[in-house]
């Protein structure tokens, strides 16, 4: 069992050093991030991998005392996807969370308080600015791959674009260049569910009782999105809880209700409200044609090679989405590989549908740092 323990970095040591997307200014910033594996003595075996929305800088092995690895652990370490007997791989926890780094839920250092709704917005343009002062903090010029599912897939696809010189590659799973107004209205619904409770104070609940009630039902309605009809039918059916005889009440008596409720309450003690809203509205801003321009023209200066993964049962972020990223890259002449995955777990089949993913990874970092990097 290989222990890890995060590690922590401060950036912007005065509130006018870095200036946020909508104009605000924040400082400083603290950055939880991990390593795994060696940094060559070239510098060019690094892997930026950027985690999903409620995900965390601990991606790989097992922290002290912990029963459970990272959330990515299949995907990361010797011998896997994500070789950590070749690759120097970095995980850091995005700007605006409550897993380390700066987000609501931190002391303001002006007031001495927890910043609560007082923080700014924050959009993904701005989690991979804070994510390229790590990179640069660890004197690492190019990286050989971003790589990121959902959220992460989004950050991997702004890096490609912000900052097309920093790395050999990108693989960008189960994402999209923009939200649609579906997904928009999802989360909607989620960040209205918290601001009903009415223990969340207009987000200034700190020391108070966090907004459990709302909070939960936000992570139900959002754990939906992220199975498939398929995945649930096989999973629950309409089996009942305890009898096989109805109730005729409204008490919790089919098994998936059961399973939503302990979704929820478990998220709860693990996530703050505050970072939710914030997050959420993150990828709703995402849109890396800013409304106006052309997604080929977006991409008409990325220089790294690209993997785009998608799965065919995910209606979250449907394959026609990834593939309307590969026609803009293939239009700019782009090296750009596509893979969609036949999988019945909907969104979340790149957290468990690992071993065609992880075939698809591997062989294709080897390919990269083959021909890029060595």
């Amino acid at each position: 069992m290989t222990i890890v323990e995060t590690q922590y970095l401060t950036v912007a040591n005065s509130p006018h050093e870095l200036t946020l997307r909508s104009g605000a200014r924040l400082g400083p910033v603290t950055i939880a991030y991990e390593t795994y594996g060696k940094l060559n003595s070239a510098k060019s075996n690094a892997i930026l991998i950027v985690h999903a929305f409620t995900g965390d800088a601990h991606a790989a092995f097992y922290h002290k005392g912990d029963e459970k690895p990272g959330w990515w652990d299949e995907m990361i370490g010797p011998g896997r996807p994500f070789d950590t007997d070749k690759y120097f791989v970095i995980c850091s926890n995005v700007l605006g969370s409550c897993r380390g780094t700066t987000g609501p839920a931190s002391i303001d250092p002006k007031t001495g308080k927890p910043y609560g709704l007082t923080f700014p917005v924050v959009t993904i343009n701005d989690m991979v600015a804070v994510e390229k002062m790590l990179v640069d903090h660890l004197g690492i010029k190019k990286l050989l791959s971003v790589a990121g599912g959902s959220m992460g897939g989004m950050q991997a696809a702004a890096w490609t674009v912000l900052f097309p010189d920093m790395m050999h590659s990108a693989i960008i799973i189960a994402a999209c260049h923009r939200h649609t107004a579906q997904q928009i209205a999802f989360h909607e619904v989620g960040r209205q569910a918290v601001m009903a409770d009415p223990d969340w104070l207009g987000g200034d609940y700190y020391g108070k009782t966090i907004p459990k009630r709302g909070l939960a039902v936000a992570r139900m309605v959002g754990h939906i999105t992220y199975m498939s009809e398929a995945s649930m039918e096989q999973k629950f059916g309409r089996r009942l809880a305890k009898k096989d005889v109805l109730g005729y009440n409204f008490s919790k008596e089919f098994e998936v209700e059961g399973y939503l409720e302990y979704r929820g309450q478990s998220f709860v003690e693990r996530f703050d409200a505050n970072s939710y809203l914030y997050l959420t509205k993150a990828m709703d801003y995402f849109d890396l044609t800013e409304g106006d321009r052309k997604l080929s023209e977006v991409f008409s200066h990325v220089a790294a090679d690209i993997l785009i993964i998608s799965f065919t049962s995910d209606w979250l972020y449907p394959s026609y989405q990834s593939q309307a990223m590969v026609r803009a890259m293939k239009a700019n002449d782009v090296e750009v590989s596509y893979v969609e995955l036949t999988s019945d777990y909907g969104h979340d089949a790149f957290l468990v549908e690992m071993d065609e993913q992880s075939k698809a990874v591997s062989n294709y970092l080897a390919k990269v740092y083959r021909e890029r990097a060595s």
